[in-house]
């Protein structure tokens, strides 16, 4: 397996709100995470790093994440727990109110392929040469493609397309959208959307075709968001799966 990951402010904004990461147990088990906080006194920033330094921690402090209902259920619980400690700071920190993050996770073990996701962080899978999205956004606009209220069209520069539906650390309790997924993958690629609102699905699987190293590709496409106006922070999390 090869993997890179790296966050970048984009041209924008002043500071990165991002946080991401990709860790490995005693087992050789991976876990692939991305968060998008937002929030103001800085609070997005904060509010990403809990979740993902919570969850990061946790990984690598297990030998093995178990069968596939173990991993669903620790998934589950873990994510809990990082909502309940953001929750937790904002009301220890008024000048917070309002912070949360978006979280998409991939877990990868030798017996199954888990995504699970809150907000528009988005969760990928890499196969014969293209990006398949494997998560749902949690948005005010996907909402309303689907009531058949908005056409896929008309999303794309909706005014109101960043507004999220769910976010963790905002409410109490938060539900996770968990999918399960075949193994047969060349590759999974999470990120926020910093990149996907710059580029479309396809013009980042031409960088993945492409014949670079994965710090290589990962890099470029960065650069391309930027190049395209980079008005976000953009974080992405690439693991090449084994041939």
């Amino acid at each position: 397996m090869e993997y890179y990951y790296l966050t970048d402010p984009g041209i924008v904004r002043d500071h990165n709100e991002d946080s991401v990461t990709i860790v490995t147990n005693n087992s050789n088990e991976y876990l692939l995470a991305v968060a998008d906080g937002m929030g103001g006194h800085r609070g997005g920033e904060i509010a990403s790093s809990i979740a993902i330094s919570h969850i990061g921690k946790r990984f690598t402090s297990i030998s093995s994440i178990g069968n596939k209902e173990d991993a669903i259920n620790w998934l589950k619980e873990t994510v809990s727990e990082a909502n309940a400690l953001i929750y937790k700071y904002t009301n220890e920190h008024p000048e917070s109110l309002g912070m949360g993050t978006t979280l998409v996770i991939a877990i990868l073990t030798k017996d199954f392929l888990l995504f699970g996701n809150i907000g528009d962080s988005s969760g990928y899978v890499f196969k014969h040469e293209k990006l398949h999205k494997m998560t749902t956004d949690h948005t005010l606009v996907n909402l309303l493609v689907k009531s058949g209220e908005l056409t896929e069209e008309e999303a794309k520069d909706h005014p109101r397309k960043n507004v999220l539906m769910k976010a963790l650390g905002a409410t109490i309790t938060v539900e996770m959208d968990i999918v399960d997924v075949e193994t047969d993958v060349e590759g999974i690629f999470l990120c926020s959307d910093g990149l996907t609102n710059m580029l479309e699905d396809e013009q980042i699987a031409r960088v993945l075709n492409e014949d670079l190293t994965i710090e290589e590709k990962v890099k470029k496409l960065i650069i391309k968001a930027n190049n395209r106006g980079g008005n976000d922070n953009i974080s992405i999390a690439y693991l090449k799966v084994g041939d």
